[in-house]
């Protein structure tokens, strides 16, 4: 009885839980329908159109994604006449007359920025832009990040700082309700926390093995360069990003170039990468450094005081080893942590990891492709911290 009586009084809560309904699409245009899957080819194909139109009709015989009432010549259409296409006509053809004029479609700067917002949301979900775009650290003082920890205010305080919730309670308790006032001896002010600016250079494997056995693993990288460039300028507007990629030799590319990355008949030269991103480095005038490095395999590769390089897939070559890990301590001593992420599972890549991480100080992490951005986006998150 006692144990019913005590059930009885238990408040059930009918009101919490889940709600099932039927799912109802929602109602887009054929255009935004095909759209999404033109960009995610455009990915793959890495920015060209014509082979993703190809896939176009080849994906539609078999899921009917254009109709009787639109079809690819309509969406090539509206690509043009909403600004994300345009024909790059040949001026020799022009001036010589031939043709008419019927030049190779090209992806526009707005189409572009498209792919790389596509990107963000399929990696990062959806983000609102802040205005702010710095990042808190753990060095307490003058900043505009509030903490939630609350002092005495002292001599210098900014007046924004004050709590006046929690000073006006103090007056209170201090001189009673009859006879309020407030004085300097009542005020509360919040902690803040300095923001800084972050610099980064993203290295990104180009070597030909990140399209081996069966497995695209440079679409991925690509996406994630995408999204996480994408985040920062949104988010983070006064953090800068770079690029580069790394094969047999190392250089930068532009951000409105990474849709159109490939890799190509290349080894892994780590140690150009690395000289290239530490150059950049360099040059900024933040406080905070990092390198992010996206590889699948073990450096296999330097380039030789007399210009020719110096290849070597088999096992970890010393020679090639030794100088990726001067580079390593290089970069701590410039206090530039390196965070590297394996997105294969090669037992050489570890173990040269395992001696570059401990010579660094970074990080390494082995991760699946589809947990990439996931990754890199956490571990940017964290490393934006201020090093006093």
């Amino acid at each position: 009885m006692s144990i019913f009586v005590e059930m009885a009084e238990i408040d059930f809560n009918y009101g919490k839980g889940f709600t099932f309904s039927k799912h109802i699409e929602k109602d887009v245009s054929d255009f935004e329908r095909v759209f999404g899957v033109f960009k995610e080819l455009l990915t793959h194909t890495s920015g060209d159109i014509e082979e993703a139109f190809e896939w176009l009709n080849t994906l539609d015989a078999e899921y009917n994604i254009f109709n009787d009432h639109y079809k690819l010549e309509n969406f090539e259409e509206d690509l043009k006449n909403r600004g994300y296409i345009k024909e790059d006509i040949d001026p020799d053809q022009l001036k010589s007359g031939s043709g008419k004029g019927k030049g190779k479609n090209i992806l526009t700067a707005k189409l572009e920025s498209a792919l790389r917002d596509y990107a963000l949301n399929q990696i990062f979900g959806k983000l609102k832009k802040s205005g702010l775009g710095n990042h808190t650290t753990k060095k307490v003082g003058v900043g505009d990040e509030r903490d939630g920890e609350n002092r005495t205010y002292q001599f210098g305080d900014d007046l924004s700082t004050v709590n006046m919730t929690e000073s006006l309670k103090n007056a209170q308790i201090n001189n009673g309700i009859s006879d309020l006032r407030l004085t300097e001896n009542d005020l509360i002010v919040e902690e803040t926390k300095h923001k800084a600016q972050m610099s980064t250079v993203l290295m990104i494997d180009i070597s030909h093995s990140m399209i081996l056995y069966g497995e695209d693993r440079i679409t991925p990288a690509k996406k994630v360069a995408m999204a996480l460039v994408e985040l920062i300028h949104r988010k983070y507007p006064k953090d800068s990003i770079d690029i580069i990629v790394f094969g047999n030799e190392a250089w930068p590319i532009k951000v409105k170039d990474l849709p159109y990355l490939k890799v190509g008949p290349f080894h892994t030269n780590t140690v150009a990468g690395l000289e290239l991103a530490m150059d950049i480095l360099r040059r900024k005038r933040n406080t905070n450094k990092q390198i992010f490095m996206i590889t699948d395999g073990k450096p296999s590769c330097i380039k030789l005081p007399s210009g020719e390089f110096y290849k070597n897939s088999n096992g970890l070559d010393d020679m090639i080893v030794s100088k990726c890990l001067n580079k390593a301590a290089q970069a701590r001593k410039l206090k530039i942590p390196i965070t590297t992420f394996m997105i294969a599972q090669d037992p050489y890549l570890r173990q040269f990891v395992e001696l570059f991480t401990a010579q660094n100080q970074g990080k390494a992490f082995l991760t699946g492709l589809s947990g990439l951005g996931e990754m890199i986006f956490e571990d940017y998150e964290k490393n934006r911290t201020k090093r006093i």
